[in-house]
């Protein structure tokens, strides 16, 4: 099995999970618990980490982290590694506590920040451990929400930006904005990770293949990047994968393949708008103010996802 592919530069952010050795628990009291947040300080302090979100769960834990000097490896080998000595020696056992390497996702937090740090939050809630989020003591999501003083290796300003910023009205939105799918059945974010490795658009995934896929920051598994860029589908190709799946409806076709073509398929301003016949500008103000209308519809939401699965856009 082909080890999973490590990319790290300064700035990335990344979903980081890592799991108990043959699905046993990793936390077996709360003493454990605070245990595993008290070697956070030193990850952030010593190493540059910048954790956003957190959930422990009994045998895995959940890290929404950046790291603006681009030493994941490093950072994950301080955090595993700590806590993997601290609960050996507390127990007097040996060998391995987490299966294997973690398990880390590239993503693009301007676009999939709040959704992952929502589900990142609702851990417990599916587990069935508590009713709400706010009632888990082990997550970021009472900081979040303004029940608890965040801890100071904790940084919830980045996610709280995008409800407008780090005060009471913008957690009172987070606040709507995760609770809101309590008990509704939603598709999780990590359903459109390219190659188990990056979530993102084609656009960010191309940049990151031509910036890194020749750097030694990138493991071995590169050819799940080439295998990706070899997928890409032209404008013609999208244009009619979308007009079949929306036959009927030619101008709403038009709009969403135009929105797909912009903002997943890696090519040009130029290319797209010739194949629409419309120029560079109207693009990306057609694609914006599509982008407005999905955000309100979540039928259409649906319909424009299952559009990208077919086309492949999202997932491999």
């Amino acid at each position: 099995m082909a080890r999973q592919l490590r990319i790290q530069y300064p700035g990335a952010f990344y979903h980081v999970t890592s799991r108990g050795n043959e699905a046993k628990d990793v936390f077996k009291s709360k003493t454990d618990r605070e245990k595993f947040l008290s070697y956070l300080t030193p990850a952030t302090e010593r190493y540059g980490a910048r954790i956003h979100v957190y959930c422990l769960m009994s045998n895995h834990y959940h890290l929404l982290l950046e790291t603006p000097d681009g030493n994941l490896s490093q950072i994950m080998r301080h955090i595993n590694g700590a806590y993997t000595t601290y609960f050996n020696t507390k127990r007097r056992r040996s060998g391995h506590l987490f299966q294997g390497r973690f398990h880390a996702i590239l993503v693009e937090a301007d676009e999939y920040a709040t959704e992952l740090s929502r589900y990142i939050h609702l851990n417990p809630v599916r587990a069935g451990i508590v009713d709400k989020p706010v009632a888990y003591p082990w997550s970021s999501y009472p900081c979040y929400a303004g029940g608890s003083q965040p801890p100071g290796w904790l940084v919830t300003d980045f996610v709280l930006g995008f409800f407008g910023g780090n005060n009471a009205v913008a957690r009172k939105a987070y606040r709507k904005f995760v609770d809101g799918l309590i008990g509704q059945d939603y598709e999780s974010p990590l359903q459109e990770v390219v190659a188990s490795t990056i979530l993102g658009s084609l656009v960010f995934i191309q940049e990151i293949q031509e910036r890194y896929a020749k750097s030694r920051r990138i493991d071995r598994n590169v050819p799940a990047l080439a295998e990706l860029a070899a997928k890409r589908k032209s404008i013609a190709e999208i244009r009619d994968t979308v007009q079949d799946l929306l036959g009927g409806k030619p101008l709403l076709a038009k709009k969403v393949a135009l929105y797909i073509c912009h903002r997943y398929s890696g090519r040009k301003l130029k290319e797209i708008g010739a194949g629409f016949d419309v120029g560079e500008s109207a693009v990306s103000q057609n694609s914006r103010r599509f982008a407005v209308i999905l955000d309100k519809d979540k039928t259409l939401r649906k319909q424009v996802k299952k559009i990208n699965r077919e086309l492949a856009l999202c997932k491999v």
